[in-house]
């Protein structure tokens, strides 16, 4: 279990730094876009285009955040591989107050006594989770089930992608939460996959579970990138918590049969329930920030790069 803690930490500081440097590529490239009065930086809903969320990625802070994504995904399938998901998914999602902190930085955000209070909230139902956890169950799953979960991945980040294009900016937790919903699909795909342990390619190829988990892996940061672009990056990152947790949370006890210590499940479950809850105030205090990008003086944006 240690091994799986330390690799959930890990991936957690590599998602929270990420997140901020994605966000930082993000709105330079949004203020250049603004700059240029592009007609193909929006929809005609006002969303991102896709051409714009591309010139996003192509930002030095993006590249670099993308790549600890991609560090954090390694880390993160480790920690879903050793730990039940209920903890390995809610200590990853702690990269919520790794994003707070380091948008203090490096996106001028002012944190508000109530969001460090949900921020404290987080951090103590970490430590409640850690001494609750017990073993992960058995992944031993039929492969309908596999099935089910792509299906389910291909509805989640194709729904996700027509809303954004629907509701434009107002899609910005939506796009967040569902951003959210396919890491979990990830982490479920993790624990179901088979042929990874011990490898076996044939297996492992024919497993529709590795495709969910490319599936939802990709449209997840393209629709996490998207909520940067529009709206809070406290609040996107905290929507994306909830989506990351709750979910994956209930499949690991539900389906796969994680547990928590014998007598222990009550710690277990206040644990979880003051995570979702700190998660979704910070998301709520963080709209506020949300139109920050538009309104920082001059000073504040040279300051970003």
């Amino acid at each position: 279990m240690i091994i799986g803690l330390v690799a959930a930490v890990s991936a957690s500081t590599c998602y929270g730094t990420g997140s901020v440097l994605q966000a930082v590529g993000s709105r330079k490239s949004a203020r250049r876009e603004a700059a240029a009065a592009s007609a193909t930086a929006t929809t005609q809903h006002g969303g991102p285009s896709l051409s714009s969320t591309a010139k996003a990625a192509v930002t030095w802070e993006f590249l670099l955040g993308t790549v600890l994504d991609f560090v954090g995904f390694g880390l993160g399938a480790l920690a879903a591989r050793l730990l039940p998901l209920f903890l390995s998914q809610t200590v990853i999602s702690a990269n919520l107050v790794i994003t707070a902190v380091l948008g203090i930085r490096l996106l001028g955000i002012r944190l508000n006594r109530p969001e460090w209070a949900s921020i404290a909230v987080v951090c103590s139902s970490l430590v409640l989770l850690a001494g609750a956890a017990g073993h992960e169950g058995d992944v031993h799953t039929p492969i309908s089930t596999h099935w089910w979960l792509l299906a389910a991945s291909a509805l989640l980040i194709g729904g996700g992608i027509l809303a954004v294009r629907w509701m434009g900016s107002r899609a910005a937790i939506l796009a967040g939460l569902l951003s959210g919903l396919g890491f979990g699909a990830v982490g479920v795909g993790v624990r179901v996959l088979n042929g990874a342990n011990p490898l076996d390619l044939s297996a492992l190829l024919t497993d529709p579970a590795l495709y969910a988990i490319l599936l939802a892996g990709v449209g997840g940061m393209y629709l996490h990138t998207v909520a940067l672009q529009i709206g809070s990056v406290n609040g996107a990152t905290a929507a994306l918590v909830v989506g990351e947790t709750v979910v994956p949370g209930i499949l690991g006890v539900i389906w796969l049969g994680d547990a928590s210590r014998p007598g222990y499940s009550w710690l277990a479950i206040f644990g979880f329930a003051l995570a979702v809850a700190g998660a979704v105030a910070v998301a709520r205090f963080g709209e506020t920030e949300a139109a920050a990008p538009h309104t920082r003086q001059p000073e504040e944006i040279t300051a970003l790069g």
